[in-house]
């Protein structure tokens, strides 16, 4: 992490204003000094040093933000700032965030903590913070102009509450949040309960991150604000894989995540190999009666999702968004489709016609993948990866949870590829293949059967013969 003397004291002895609080001269006179972070890697968890202890997340791709102890109260320091995310090797965007990233730092503290956030704008325009799902006096809820003054460019506000019940929720602007928002402006807030719960269970790792998406027309770095729709690159706390790190437990962890949607459609979010069940929202745990197994979660927009599972299969386990366009990057909406086209000699030609033309349907993605195709400066590839079997053609919301029995505990490196004891990969079969068999709907009359794939095709009837169609109204009753 960065801690640049330029910013110790940064707002000392300014006159700061105040979120519906009154707070002492003296408070505002030793603000905390803001922690700035630009790595783009996974940091590892934020074990407290101070306050009450709690069992720390880790957040992919990011990091914890710092706390310093005042008198009891936990007081963090987060300033909103224009900053460039490495969304992916060679691809960097302009965005908006907080404390040099984007998404912001996890916000991490106990149910019961007192919590005094200082936000400093730096921004060039006004913005305030909305603490998603927190129970709050209503003059902190961060909606400007309803419960509060925006933020002033250059000046700083401070928040103070207590978090006063455990679960995972998620920060953002409530001040121009089409603009705000759709450059990156949001974070993570996680309330770790102060005794054990009832319906909270103890694990032995925690992840999480946020979903997000940007509209980044290719070879440019700055996102399309206006964008309802039509977004094309999708992410995971601002990262598209194969950039994102990917989850890294022992064999039979119990394993919690916590994913958060501020994007504008929902995201099925579904893991290979394993089954789970969701175990908290933004409003709090969920009810042992309410979980069932489950193998997708669908987050809606606005929504949080806790997720626990028991990792009992060793291996490399794909976990994306089952939207198949979320796991693509910089995606063309125009691009032509040519399926069923016979590329043989013929490429060069279309390419004349449709400058945008790419093979569909016949190697799948594979030259992406391989980035064989030229794309613009600074732009994503749109499907890109490599296992170990070759390339992936994934890209976007896409992830590996990787599961060894070797993986010591507190370890969250990546092991490398998963090693497949004999006899338990897909393999090619070279054996005579039988005759295959036929439905009576390929039987000619008389009920001799069609001729194999390998003779004649079959003839088809000159007429289809009529037949009354019937369907099953909600009443029961057949129509005609």
């Amino acid at each position: 992490m960065n801690l640049p003397n330029s910013r110790r004291q940064f707002f000392a002895g300014a006159a700061a204003s105040v979120a519906s609080l009154a707070v002492a001269r003296s408070a505002l006179a030793g603000l905390p000094e803001p922690v700035i972070q630009t790595s783009v890697k996974t940091a590892p968890p934020l074990v407290p040093q101070t306050g009450r202890p709690y069992n720390p997340v880790v957040t992919l791709n990011g990091w914890t933000l710092p706390w310093r102890m005042n008198n009891n109260v936990k007081e963090f320091h987060l300033v909103a700032e224009p900053v460039v995310r490495e969304v992916s090797k060679g691809f960097k965007v302009n965005m908006w965030g907080y404390n040099g990233q984007s998404p912001g730092p996890t916000i991490e503290v106990v149910e019961g903590d007192r919590v005094r956030i200082f936000v400093t704008n730096k921004l060039p325009e006004h913005t305030s913070v909305h603490w998603h799902g927190q129970r709050l006096p209503n003059g902190m809820d961060g909606v400007s102009g309803l419960n509060q003054r925006a933020i002033p460019v250059g000046k700083t506000y401070v928040y103070e509450f207590v978090a006063r019940r455990p679960g995972s929720f998620m920060y953002h602007p409530h001040a121009d949040e089409m603009t705000q928002m759709a450059m990156g402006m949001m974070g993570m807030w996680v309330t770790h309960p102060k005794a054990k719960h009832p319906l909270i269970s103890e694990v032995d790792r925690d992840f999480c991150f946020m979903l997000n998406a940007f509209d980044v027309e290719p070879g440019s770095r700055t996102p399309m604000v206006n964008t309802m729709t039509d977004f094309n690159i999708w992410c995971w706390n601002s990262r598209v894989f194969p950039d994102i790190d990917t989850l890294n437990v022992r064999l039979n962890d119990k394993v919690r995540i916590r994913v958060g949607n501020l994007t504008m459609t929902n995201h099925p979010i579904h893991l290979h190999g394993h089954e789970f069940e969701v175990t908290g929202t933004d409003g709090g745990p969920t009810s042992p009666g309410s979980r069932w197994p489950e193998v997708t979660t669908d987050v809606a927009v606005g929504q949080m999702r806790q997720i626990e599972l028991l990792a009992d299969e060793e291996g490399d386990w794909a976990m994306h968004c089952h939207k198949s366009h979320h796991t693509m990057n910089a995606m063309g909406h125009a691009v032509p489709t040519m399926v069923g086209v016979d590329h043989r000699g013929i490429v060069g030609k279309i390419n004349k016609v449709a400058p945008d033309y790419m093979v569909m349907g016949e190697r799948g993605m594979a030259d992406m993948g391989e980035m064989e195709m030229q794309i613009p400066d600074n732009t994503a590839p749109m499907m890109t990866g490599t296992g170990q079997y070759g390339p992936l053609e994934m890209g976007g919301m896409f992830n590996v949870f990787k599961v060894r029995k070797d993986q010591k505990p507190g370890d969250y490196s990546d092991p490398g590829p998963y090693a497949h004891p004999p006899g338990t990969s897909a393999f090619e079969y070279t054996g005579v293949m039988p005759e295959p068999a036929r439905f009576q709907s390929e039987m000619k009359a008389g009920g001799q059967p069609v001729t194999g794939l390998n003779n004649t095709a079959p003839t088809l009837p000159e007429k289809p013969s009529s037949a009354n169609a019937s369907a099953v109204k909600p009443n029961g009753r057949h129509q005609h």
